[in-house]
């Protein structure tokens, strides 16, 4: 089997780091700051020619200078940096486990190497850490990273042999909505639902918070909670996709998106509907959660396809017509199906033939023609994804 390759970063925070290694860490962010500032200063033309002999007289490693000197020539645009954090390459940091324990080197000053142990999700990492270790897995830069609550962390960049993505036959129709945030169906008709109910409470909890907090003029502890309330969602969205993309394994199957680009801007709500932080279409994390699936189905194998969204949830999988939709119940008058307008959408999804609903009837037809010839759904689908659009925190 053919294979590729893929990188990742992994975000380790360090085992009880205690008081002083905290604050040497915070001083040497702040050297390595000041360098990138000094680089700044200089003429464009000057700064391709500086190297670690440059700054001599600063104790940080002359691996991390270089790095530095790297970082600040690559940011154009930047005029002055607040915080620039420390980086190397991959030759000055290794990894080691004793017991169970993982731990990682680095000479961050000038002829002192430090071994401090790491926090490891083993479900997670500890697959990774272990092809670190026997060299399957390829080590790129470590990077020192201070969280706002104050949590240093190890951030290492690893790349990796992934299979290549083979021709399918069958695909997984992925739905995704504010009522059920997505519904998986196989090409049979089984579905699984991931609803997470609770999300809407959290929306309205943290909205309503940051209402009584504006009135009192606390905008830090909005912009907090803000972090708090997304770190949630993320957390949710990165267990929908880890689930999904296993089914699809499973099963044998790839996946099946509709393509909601610009669906923000095309779909109407009531003043009512927004006004609910539950139910306000902004809100709706459905780019975050294309994001995790994608990136997680290219380290699996899994072939991904983007289809064209019009008419998925009012268009009979069975028989193509248009049906009746009222809430989440949908109704074909023609053969007489009935079922969750969810479940519909994705069997209609997962079932894309080239005309993303095959409508049957005259006056559906006419509308359907006019929708999806500005999008291309009578030719072939969309490429086929083979790069996820953003991480962050990946897992």
């Amino acid at each position: 089997m053919s294979m590729m390759s893929s990188s990742l970063s992994l975000k380790l925070p360090f085992m009880r780091l205690n008081e002083s290694k905290r604050r040497e860490f915070a001083r040497m962010e702040r050297l390595n700051t000041d360098v990138a500032n000094q680089l700044l200063r200089q003429p464009r033309s000057e700064r391709s020619t500086l190297t670690s002999k440059d700054f001599s007289h600063i104790e940080l490693g002359s691996a991390w200078i270089n790095q530095t000197i790297r970082n600040a020539n690559a940011r154009t645009g930047v005029k002055r940096f607040k915080r620039l954090p420390l980086e190397t390459n991959n030759q000055n940091w290794t990894l080691h486990k004793v017991g169970d324990t993982y731990s990682v080197s680095f000479a961050l000053l000038r002829g002192r190497v430090k071994r401090i142990p790491l926090e490891v999700h083993q479900s997670k990492y500890g697959s990774l850490l272990e092809g670190l270790l026997s060299g399957a897995v390829r080590r790129g830069t470590l990077k020192l990273w201070q969280s706002r609550r104050g949590i240093w962390y190890v951030v290492i960049g690893i790349s990796m042999e992934v299979p290549e993505v083979q021709p399918i036959q069958n695909w997984i129709g992925v739905d995704r909505g504010q009522n059920h945030l997505a519904v998986a169906s196989l090409p049979g008709g089984m579905a699984r639902f991931w609803t997470f109910g609770w999300v809407k409470q959290v929306r309205r909890h943290y909205a309503n918070k940051r209402s009584k907090l504006a009135k009192a003029g606390k905008h830090n502890t909005i912009r907090r909670l803000g972090n708090k309330e997304q770190r949630i969602i993320r957390h949710i969205n990165h267990i929908i996709s880890r689930q999904i993309v296993q089914m699809a394994r499973d099963f044998g199957c790839g996946l099946r998106l509709e393509d909601l680009s610009g669906i923000q801007g095309r779909i109407g709500q009531r003043s009512r509907g927004r006004s609910d932080p539950g139910k306000n279409r902004t809100f709706w994390p459905y780019l975050q959660l294309e994001y995790c699936l994608l990136y997680k189905a290219r380290l699996a194998g899994v072939p991904v396809e983007k289809v064209p969204a019009y008419f998925t949830s009012a268009t009979c999988c069975k028989c193509g017509a248009l049906g009746e939709r009222c809430r989440h119940r949908f109704v074909c008058q023609r053969c007489g199906l009935q079922g969750q307008s969810d479940w519909v959408a994705s069997q209609n999804i997962g079932n894309w033939v080239g005309l993303a609903c095959p409508i049957g009837l005259q006056k559906a037809e006419l509308v359907m023609s006019s929708a999806v010839r500005s999008v291309g759904a009578y030719g072939t689908p969309p490429s086929r994804v083979s790069e996820p659009g953003s991480p962050g925190s990946r897992e």
